[in-house]
């Protein structure tokens, strides 16, 4: 089974491999209840029980999708965590109000969005809530405020970031007076900007486990046509070969060994590759087919 771990010392329990939700009304096969239901028991039948979503997603209608299949389905609802998303507002048949793109995280706008998202997702709590990006016109202290407010009415178990520096996130912990639960950020063989920048450090330091997003490349690791793509690619499908697996499989391990230990989240509409990337979930790559994908990614020699 796919390995489980506490997201922080104090975050709920979850899966390794979670399944984000953000291509859910973009399925071609549909999005009838009885297909998000069987992308939903797979994930379960093989261990994926941490759900990301984000209000934004499918322009605010993918939570409605899954809130309808749980409508359905209530007794999956203690299978799985689920995680959202709030604070961007984009102008669409569902924002009326919203005329330019923004962030909001005051705290009545985190209420809304939280009161919005148990609607959505016909539930009575969300396991965990993520302010989606950094909100330059709010006070940190301010987005700490809304934050506890939902915790303490019970609406929400757990608080933690997506997209944040490492000093968006201290100055934040620090007016929470707790380290958020997790830090969702881009990692992959062509984006390692948190590696460098101390952004999984940070999480390794307070034993936070980040949320690692687009895992593949937002598909490039598998089909893109860049230099850096076509380079990766082949290096691996060298390893996979060696190893006996897929090369989707090797470059999630890859991102998975990092030291702060990432929850990945996958996000294909096929229940094929969910079963595929589950397989995978405990695969361990040598230090020299670590590095060697490194360099094949970054087109040069380690220093």
């Amino acid at each position: 089974m796919i390995p489980r771990f506490k997201l922080s010392p104090s975050g709920p329990e979850v899966s390794a491999l979670a399944y984000g939700l953000w291509r859910l009304a973009d399925d071609p096969a549909g999005t009838s209840t009885a297909r998000v239901r069987e992308k939903i028991e797979t994930c379960l039948e093989v261990g994926v029980t941490t759900m990301d979503h984000a209000d934004i997603y499918g322009l605010y209608t993918c939570e409605g999708l899954f809130g309808r299949m749980l409508r359905e389905a209530p007794q999956l609802r203690d299978r799985m965590e689920i995680v959202t998303k709030c604070g961007i507002n984009v102008p669409c048949a569902h924002r009326p109000g919203v005329h330019a793109r923004n962030y909001d995280t005051t705290g009545p706008a985190i209420e809304r969005c939280v009161d919005r998202s148990l609607r959505e997702l016909n539930t009575d709590r969300i396991d965990v809530l993520l302010i989606h990006r950094p909100d330059w016109l709010t006070s940190a202290e301010e987005t700490a405020r809304g934050l506890q407010r939902v915790v303490q009415a019970g609406k929400v178990r757990s608080v933690g970031v997506s997209n944040y520096t490492t000093h968006q996130f201290a100055l934040l912990a620090h007016f929470l007076g707790r380290v958020p639960v997790t830090n969702q950020v881009e990692v992959s063989l062509l984006r390692m900007d948190a590696i460098y920048d101390g952004t999984l450090d940070q999480c390794q330091a307070a034993g936070v486990h980040p949320m690692a997003w687009s895992p593949l490349g937002g598909g490039r690791l598998l089909s893109g046509h860049d230099e850096a793509s076509a380079r990766t690619r082949t290096a691996l499908a060298r390893v996979s070969a060696d190893l006996g697996v897929s090369a989707e499989q090797v470059a999630l391990a890859w991102v998975t060994m990092l030291p702060s230990r990432p929850q990945v989240v996958i996000g294909t509409n096929q229940p094929s590759r969910i079963r595929d990337a589950a397989g995978g979930a405990r695969l361990v790559l040598s230090r020299e087919q670590w590095y060697a994908l490194w360099e094949a990614a970054q087109g040069r020699n380690i220093p």
